[in-house]
């Protein structure tokens, strides 16, 4: 599979780190393209402290900027975006048809050839204008994923609770089954 994973400016770069590298683990594998927003290079920094990516992701990334890469075009061949995590901002423009960047481009590509488009936004508490920005984009056929991570598996690190997100994600992009599904795998309350 052909896969897009735009990163953006709000918090939370770990689940755009951890989706990365079980994609990279995923057999067989797949071609994935890495879009950073401006602000999202500084935030990766900052939260993870590393630096924004290095070769070990396995990855081609493209500038934002950069209008002719091949997933900007519909007769690309890229079945899958992911924007994890999504701002507000961008979230607004993409519900509004404004394709000012490489991300906000591609994100309106997936939706006018009707190609998966997950979106995780990363804010709370939501306000009105969000939510009908997210209202709008799950009838235009994208798929809304909020960060919000479950404990049903009792999480015991960090990155077993955004895992919890992070699996969701593959689950609906048609990546890999969702692990430890409710009532299923290793819980303690029977």
């Amino acid at each position: 599979m052909k896969i897009v994973v735009a990163i953006t400016g709000a918090s939370g770069a770990i689940y755009a780190q951890r989706l990365l590298k079980k994609i990279k683990a995923l057999t067989p594998t797949n071609e994935v393209a890495v879009v950073f927003s401006s602000n999202a290079q500084d935030i990766w920094k900052y939260e993870l402290k590393e630096p924004w990516i290095d070769g070990s992701y396995g990855v081609d990334i493209f500038d934002r900027k950069d209008f002719n890469a091949p997933f900007a075009s519909g007769s690309s061949r890229y079945e899958l975006m992911i924007i994890v995590p999504c701002s507000m901002g961008t979230l607004a423009r993409i519900s509004h048809g404004i394709s000012d960047d490489l991300i906000t481009r591609t994100a309106d590509v997936m939706l006018k050839e009707r190609r998966r488009l997950v979106i995780v936004p990363r804010e709370t508490p939501y306000n009105l204008v969000h939510l009908r920005n997210m209202t709008s984009l799950t009838e235009m056929g994208a798929v809304i994923v909020p960060a919000t991570p479950s404990f049903y598996r009792c999480p015991t690190t960090i990155e077993e609770v955004v895992d919890s997100v992070v699996d969701r994600i593959m689950s609906v992009s048609a990546l890999k089954d969702e692990e430890n599904s409710w009532g299923e795998g290793p819980m303690l309350m029977r």
